[in-house]
């Protein structure tokens, strides 16, 4: 069961400068909501690829780069900072990337060419990584006696609900509001500045130790006793997010080019229908068995990219919308199988560097393939792109509904 270890917890209400704090509940509750910001700002860019595309007139090879570079400035900030919270506390961490955050968001505003485009994406990729690792750890740190699997769940739906908040709210906003390419930041920035005051006043919920310094060193540790399991998960997690990848990079600029959608708010819907249907299974499939949730995630992701790849084919949006929700399903119900398992196996001072090796394995997914699409876009076109990535997709959702077969053979 995940529960706050003793040292944590006394850490949390009798630490200096404890006076003042919120309660557990409560800062569950706040470290929820900054973690589905994070996600959110993190998506918000995707609909403003083909605006910026437009206007600064750059290839699908320098979109693909813009996309990029802010996944691999996130999975070194995984591999740098991953542990580093288990050594000096949650909370100098999730401070110190909500101000690289806001940093992030200002180059945004500011951005004029792609150069500042690109810097601003770098900068909010180490943010988001830095806090994504922390934001999990810390959510299971304060995880209710009562409610053993709850940061589980949270862990499972919180990115990928705020990758659909983010990707939809924007295509609304660049749609319909003033200053496209500005607002959205803006609104980001006013809600880190909340984020901000949230994080002064939760307790710590991880006791300082020696050894921050030697954490810093880039590794990825699995426990032994772990290994397993964690492995067992990985062709679930690498299917998922690759996925995730395809639509956050070219979604947009497949309903566009292939469906001739062109709309902003329709663009933002592409990655919605994905992740939001993935965030609302994850939360109605909380309380289901981990083994019964992740054989359903394995078989609807497989199915639902199959089904959306016939839409392609046929150029039915009505079918690639279809298979775009199952897949969503499949999306949501490995996420939450996911994470809710590592919640559940991980003891309080392996959280930190176990959620960092999760979501470096998840945003390699979520990157590379994402990357190696871009660049054969521009040589092979977008529709048999499209259909080679999707076919890999369904191939490691294969690979995953045999992996948990495997598993579950050996353990009877």
């Amino acid at each position: 069961m995940s529960v706050p270890s003793t040292t944590a917890t006394m850490a949390g209400h009798r630490g200096p400068g404890a006076r003042g704090r919120v309660s557990h509940p409560i800062a569950f509750g706040a470290i929820t909501a900054i973690f589905v910001l994070f996600a959110a700002a993190s998506s918000a860019p995707s609909p403003l690829y083909v605006v910026y595309q437009q206007r600064w007139g750059f290839s699908a090879t320098t979109l693909t780069v813009v996309f990029a570079v802010y996944v691999f400035g996130l999975i070194g900030s995984l591999l740098v900072l991953g542990a580093l919270s288990d050594h000096v506390g949650r909370r100098p961490v999730l401070a110190a990337a909500i101000a690289l955050e806001a940093v992030a968001l200002v180059l945004f505003i500011a951005a004029g060419d792609v150069t500042v485009l690109l810097f601003a994406r770098v900068a909010q990729g180490i943010a988001t990584g830095a806090a994504m690792t922390t934001l999990g750890a810390t959510l299971v740190d304060l995880n209710p006696p009562h409610s053993p699997g709850r940061a589980g769940v949270v862990n499972g739906i919180a990115p990928i609900s705020g990758l659909a908040v983010g990707a939809l709210g924007c295509g609304a906003l660049v749609q319909f509001a003033p200053g496209p390419t500005h607002l959205v930041f803006a609104l980001l920035l006013s809600g880190m500045g909340l984020a901000a005051v949230a994080v002064a006043r939760i307790p710590e919920t991880s006791a300082r130790r020696p050894g921050g310094l030697t954490s810093l060193k880039p590794r990825l540790g699995i426990p032994v006793r772990l290994r397993p399991d964690v492995y067992a998960l990985v062709p679930i997690l690498v299917a998922g997010w690759a996925l995730g990848g395809l639509y956050l990079s070219l979604g947009p600029s497949v309903a566009a080019g292939l469906f001739g959608l062109s709309n902003h708010l329709v663009g933002g819907f592409v990655v919605t229908l994905l992740c939001g249907t993935g965030a609302v299974t994850a939360f109605v499939l909380r309380a289901w068995p981990t083994g019964r949730v992740l054989n359903v995630g394995a078989v609807l992701l497989t199915a639902g990219t199959a089904l959306t790849l016939a839409g392609v084919q046929a150029d039915s949006m009505a079918l690639a919308g279809t298979g775009t929700a199952l897949s969503g399903i499949g999306f949501g119900a490995s996420a939450l199988a996911c994470f809710g398992t590592l919640a559940r196996l991980s003891a309080p001072e392996e959280r930190g560097e176990l959620f960092a090796v999760a979501y470096v394995i998840a945003y390699l997914a979520f990157s590379i393939p994402a990357v190696l699409a871009g660049f054969a876009t521009t040589s092979a076109g977008l529709h048999t792109t499209t259909v080679v990535y999707g076919l890999g997709v369904v191939a490691l959702g294969l690979t995953a509904m045999a992996a948990q077969r495997m598993r579950s053979t050996r353990r009877r």
